[in-house]
Parts: structure tokens; sequence; C-alpha cells
């Protein structure tokens, strides 16, 4: 997987340079999702890993599966990409594209695993308090998750709050025997 995203991150910054020179960020983000989708594909990730499918081939299929939907540079994108078969790798590109753009804007998209529904109220303060510590604008998801006790995780970016009552658990257990 770090050896995907290594390989994903030159590929990544040049989606990112051509969208930001165009002011088309949200437009290659949807070209990237709806790729990385396509490739994703059990029948379309067979036919990117056979020997027996030529690249020209591979492209023309993976453009009429994309309709368009995908712009001339997308396009030509995706051809860079099937010819130094990296198509396999769309995912990755799509993840880090993600994380570039959400620099360059300021943004970090935070998710909160929680034991019980979070209320309007509580996503607000989650916001102002991730916006407060972290200096940047955030864009919040939240699932609830049966298997937890209580509490909940904040994952934003690279910071990880567990705040769930297991993990007070297991703390209190650790300390209890030193």
């Amino acid at each position: 997987m770090a050896e995907n995203s290594t390989i994903a991150r030159p590929y990544a910054q040049a989606a990112f340079d051509i969208a930001k020179d165009k002011g088309a960020l949200a437009a290659w983000s949807d070209m990237l999702a709806l790729a990385a989708m396509v490739a994703s594909d059990p029948s379309m990730a067979e036919a990117i890993e056979s020997p027996h499918i030529g690249s020209e081939d591979l492209v023309s299929l993976f453009l009429d599966i994309c309709g368009d939907k995908l712009d001339t540079q997308g396009k030509n994108f995706i051809r860079v990409l099937a010819e130094n078969k990296r198509l396999n790798i769309l995912a990755d590109i799509a993840t880090v594209y993600e994380q570039y753009r959400a620099d360059a804007e300021g943004t970090v998209e935070a998710e909160v695993i929680s034991a019980f529904p979070i209320s309007d109220a509580q996503q607000q303060n989650l916001i102002a308090g991730l916006k407060k510590r972290l200096g940047r604008d955030i864009s919040l998801t939240t699932r609830v998750d049966d298997t937890l006790i209580g509490g909940a995780i904040i994952r934003a970016g690279d910071l990880v709050i567990d705040g769930t009552v297991t993990r007070h658990l297991e703390d209190l257990t650790h300390s209890l025997m030193r």
C-alpha cells in the first residue's frame, strides 16, 4: 500500500498542477473519483491486469465507460496512466490528489465515529474545536459504530483522538499494571 502511495504521488501532483492551472480543482476531483471507481470494478481490474489487453484497447474501453465525464486533459491523463501501466493505482492517485487539494484550499476532512448519533450542536462544537486546533476549515462526516461502548474516535488528517470508553479502560488497566 505504501508503495502504491509513493508511485501515485507524482501522478497526483501532475493532476493537481493541471487542475490548479485551469482553476478546476473540483472538476478534477470528480474525474479522478470516477476513474478510480471504474478502475476498481472487478471486471475492469481484471482487464487492467491482463497481459492480453494492450494499453490502446484498455484506454478505449476505459474512456468508453467514462464517456463525456472526462475532459480532454482527463482523457490524456488516463492514456498516460495506461501507457505506464498505472491504471491500477487510480484510487491511490485520487486519494493523494484530495490531500493536495485540501492543503491548497485550507480544509481538512474529519470523521467522527461514535457509539451514538451526534447532535447538530455537538457537531458544531467539534468543528469549532478542530478548526481552532488545526487552523483550517473542517468538513465533518459522522457515523455510528455499534461495537463501541461509548465515546468517539475523531480522525482529521494525521490527527487521531480516541476518546472511546474502551480506550479509557485500556489506559486504566495499563496504569494499574505498573
